[in-house]
């Protein structure tokens, strides 16, 4: 027997295949399966396969009991590229998947058995388990062990079935491990929430291994937009940064959002960013010329000067402020004004926010390299490191580099008295 962690998978034979679903049981965890085309949704309502409906069209698939699935594989139609096998709790029903016990999933194909057992399940009321697709001429499994925390509605919409009720939004949840979970999460793809779900993970990770699980932090995002960082911009490497620090804020912020501002000569700030809407936004703000949203870039600059943008951020922190601000700061370096952002952080350092900033690309970064030597602070308040390109930094790596020295910031920033 094969066994799958989560998001592994493994190829079967075509044929015949039983699909078994540990845990399943109608009125309490019902069983259902959507045939998805290359556009990952249903083509009509009639390829959601539920007990109300306990065929596909053509008769390729059969709910043939509460807790098992008959396919034929070679009738899947060919406008058919994918079989989410997918459970949501009864509403009647309270808790989530997580109480389940032995959630899982077993396939039995022609030439063996392939086994996926439900996998970090935490908050999720509905999940699909595992996916059955093509892929070059051949039919493959997937454990996907990914799901909304508001259910049925959540995940039929995902698949394309239209529902009359909206889902309830969701607001902030902690699982047992520590990850959270936000308003907009049961908007996004399943593809971007698995991402999104593994990303939080790693940062939860940080803070329980750093001694500060659940910590909150106003989550504040500044970028350089200065002409010499063109080679970051057009590569879409900053789109990336975006992607990649939604999941701090979503873990951190207490309202899950991400603070952003643009800066060069002057600054701009942005419109906040959420969860769901990471790619308009990206597509919508990350220039280095024009007008977007509103707003001209060309009066923001195209030289560097960091201490507008920092004196606004400063400006805005409060002493003793029961909630810190975390602050991530992207440049390719070329500071100009650096005895000035010396002593500027050297004051910061009686209020309560932590700088965490980041070198994109090979340059001279002056006076961020000293930050952690600076003398003259009540606390250090600062950190610093590089990296030539961000995109080939694992997501376990970068969190650990970007969270690490944030808790042992906070820990001295309380006993100072700096945060409430």
């Amino acid at each position: 027997m094969t066994q799958l962690a989560r998001g592994e998978n493994a190829t079967i034979a075509t044929g015949d295949v039983t699909v078994s679903v540990a845990g399943a049981r109608q009125g309490t965890v019902d069983l259902m399966v959507f045939q998805l085309g290359t556009d990952s949704k249903v083509r009509n309502d009639a390829d959601f396969v539920f007990f109300n409906q306990p065929s596909s069209p053509e008769g390729a698939v059969r709910l043939v009991a509460a807790d098992k699935l008959s396919i034929d594989l070679t009738a899947v139609p060919a406008a058919i590229e994918r079989l989410s096998i997918a459970v949501a709790l009864d509403d009647s029903v309270t808790g989530s998947l997580a109480s389940v016990s032995d959630l899982g999933v077993e396939v039995a194909h022609p030439a063996g058995t392939a086994s996926a057992r439900a996998l970090d399940l935490t908050t999720e009321r509905a999940a699909v388990l595992l996916e059955i697709y093509r892929r070059n001429g051949a039919w493959k499994v997937r454990n996907v062990s990914a799901g909304w925390d508001t259910g049925l509605p959540a995940l039929v919409r995902e698949h394309g079935v239209q529902v009359d009720d909206e889902p309830a939004a969701a607001v902030p949840v902690a699982d047992p491990h520590g990850v959270r979970t936000v308003a907009g999460e049961e908007k996004l793809s399943l593809e971007k929430r698995q991402k999104l779900d593994m990303r939080k993970r790693e940062v939860a990770k940080v803070l329980l291994d750093k001694g500060a699980p659940g910590v909150r932090a106003r989550v504040v995002l500044v970028i350089d937009k200065t002409g010499s960082m063109n080679r970051e911009y057009s590569s879409r490497r900053i789109h990336e940064v975006v992607e990649r620090m939604v999941p701090i804020a979503v873990q951190v912020d207490d309202d899950g959002k991400l603070e952003p501002y643009l800066y060069a000569k002057s600054f701009a700030r942005l419109p906040d960013i959420v969860v769901h809407e990471v790619d308009a936004w990206s597509s919508t703000y990350l220039h280095l010329s024009g007008t977007h949203g509103g707003i001209d870039y060309g009066r923001i600059g195209g030289v560097n000067d960091e201490l507008p943008v920092m004196n606004e951020i400063i400006d805005s922190l409060a002493p003793g402020a029961a909630m810190p601000t975390l602050v991530l700061f992207f440049t390719d370096g070329g500071f100009t004004q650096k005895q000035k952002i010396a002593d500027l952080m050297k004051s910061a350092s009686a209020l309560p926010a932590f700088w965490q900033f980041v070198g994109l690309g090979r340059a001279n970064y002056g006076v961020l390299e000293r930050l952690d030597t600076m003398s003259g602070r009540r606390v250090d308040n600062a950190g610093f490191f590089s990296v030539d390109d961000i995109s080939k930094v694992s997501d376990a790596e970068l969190y650990r580099r970007m969270l690490s020295e944030f808790p042992d910031w906070l820990k001295a920033a309380k006993s100072a008295g700096i945060v409430g």
